[in-house]
């Protein structure tokens, strides 16, 4: 399986004011309380987490990843379909409450995530490659809020990103791509540098960030060949930073 890392990072600047820790540019592994995890020859060494780490200033949020390749070289293979598509990601799990982000709460997992996935493109209000389509870009590595959940239809444990059944109407927020899955396209823009990859997140004044819990996920989903629910399963976890999806890293 060919497969790539990332590196997310977006400067926000709010009132003149950078709202990110001025300086803070080390990678996660080298930072305290980084949820720490070892080599693996056996894994692919871009998705190889070696550490996971997120830490706060006011309401902005850096998501950050160690992996031990280099990041974003690589992404799925087109399989010139919807259905059947591959996506993959770099995933850091919270105990946030979807609402947090204007989701409907109470419904799941919320998950920032970066993803790569050349067969379709879920982020209508952005043009990542500036050729003045703002369609044909889900091949370039980008950002999504996501809330996933256990079901049992894409197999034994496995989460998929949830479903809007027909005729539901839930809560949902002002970035959502109109697709029937619990997936937000809020446009924080991933970068890399070998290694790693880090996003940067702001969050409503009102969201209480002290104390959330997070962990690290390197995985791929995969859109139903029938297009159908559960519409983006997760098919296969290449590393989990913990080991065990426990989120022991917390925000300050």
């Amino acid at each position: 399986m060919k497969r790539s890392s990332l590196f997310i990072a977006t400067t926000l600047v709010f009132a003149g004011t950078n709202i990110w820790a001025e300086g803070d540019h080390a990678p996660a592994i080298e930072q305290a309380g980084a949820i720490l995890s070892g080599a693996d020859s056996s894994k692919i060494a871009a998705f190889d987490i070696l550490g996971a780490y997120a830490h706060r200033q006011g309401n902005g949020v850096t998501f950050q990843m160690t992996t031990n390749g280099a990041a974003g070289e690589n992404v799925p293979a087109s399989t010139g379909a919807l259905g059947g598509a591959e996506v993959l990601s770099y995933v850091w799990p919270t105990s946030l409450d979807p609402s947090a982000v204007a989701f409907e709460g109470g419904t799941g997992i919320l998950a920032l995530a970066a993803t790569s996935h050349p067969d379709f493109d879920d982020t209508p209000l952005y043009d990542e490659n500036h050729d003045g389509d703002p369609t044909n870009d889900g091949v370039i590595w980008h950002s999504h809020w996501v809330v996933l959940t256990p079901t049992e239809a894409c197999g034994p444990g496995a989460l998929a990103v949830r479903d809007i059944p027909e005729g539901k109407t839930p809560m949902m927020p002002a970035t959502w791509p109109g697709l029937p899955i619990y997936l937000d396209s809020p446009g924080f823009t991933p970068l890399f540098d070998g290694p790693e990859i880090t996003v940067n997140v702001a969050f409503r004044n009102d969201v209480a960030l002290e104390g959330v819990a997070y962990d690290g996920v390197t995985s791929a989903l995969r859109v139903n060949a029938n297009i159908h629910a559960p519409l983006l399963c997760v098919v296969d976890v290449f590393d989990i930073a913990s080991g065990d999806l426990s989120l022991p890293g917390k925000l300050d």
